[in-house]
């Protein structure tokens, strides 16, 4: 990969990472809940979970899924389930009026990172749309795994600084949320509710 098509990956990449999605939303949520430190695991997990669906796409999973709609049908519905059942813990969350120490104990780093890797895997339109959106930047007479190193990289790396400063907003709103945290929530775990829902309805293209 040329400096010239990374530098345009990486932009397309940063206007990715900027357009919401369940991720950023987690992002945003955990850092209201827990703090900017603590949604690290969040990240990491989100990370992880992205460089797996670039993996997926690069390597031909999205042209299986492309041909079997039932398989994708499938997977939306268990993805829908999922961001569903997010919604409703999100919906169930205590209201951070304590500040961040006194939900100390509301999840573990691992709890959070799983959330984080879910999100990102439980979405299959993901890995359609990279399917899409990858193979702009790849060079053919170049080594495919080596790219995918470079790509998935750079698109995590993106991704963990975007939420971070999504996760840095959220905590500045410390004060608010004292007064209206049960709102918020409710109206977080509303939205994943509704991303749920709307996931195995929406067209397979």
């Amino acid at each position: 990969m040329t400096l010239e098509t990374w530098l345009v990956y990486l932009a397309a990449s940063i206007g990715l990472s900027l357009t919401p999605g369940p991720n950023g939303l987690l992002a945003l949520t955990h850092g209201a809940l827990y703090g900017p430190g603590r949604t690290l695991a969040t990240i990491g997990g989100g990370a992880l979970g992205f460089m797996g669906v670039i993996g997926l796409s690069m390597f031909g999973i999205a042209s299986v899924l492309s041909l079997a709609g039932e398989l994708l049908l499938v997977m939306k519905v268990v993805g829908g389930l999922y961001l569903v059942w997010l919604g409703v813990q999100v919906w169930r969350s205590p209201a951070p009026g304590g500040g961040f120490g006194a939900l100390e104990g509301g999840a573990s780093g691992w709890a959070m990172a799983r959330q984080g890797l879910l999100s990102a895997l439980a979405n299959p339109k993901a890995i359609l749309f990279f399917a899409a959106f990858l193979p702009q930047f790849i060079d053919p007479a170049a080594s495919l795994w080596w790219q995918f190193v470079i790509m998935a990289v750079t698109f995590a790396l993106v991704e963990c600084l975007t939420e971070l400063l999504i996760a840095g907003f959220a905590g500045r709103l410390s004060g608010w949320l004292a007064r209206s945290g049960r709102g918020f929530n409710r109206a977080c775990g509303g939205v994943f509710m509704l991303i749920g829902a709307w996931l195995p309805l929406s067209r397979s293209s």
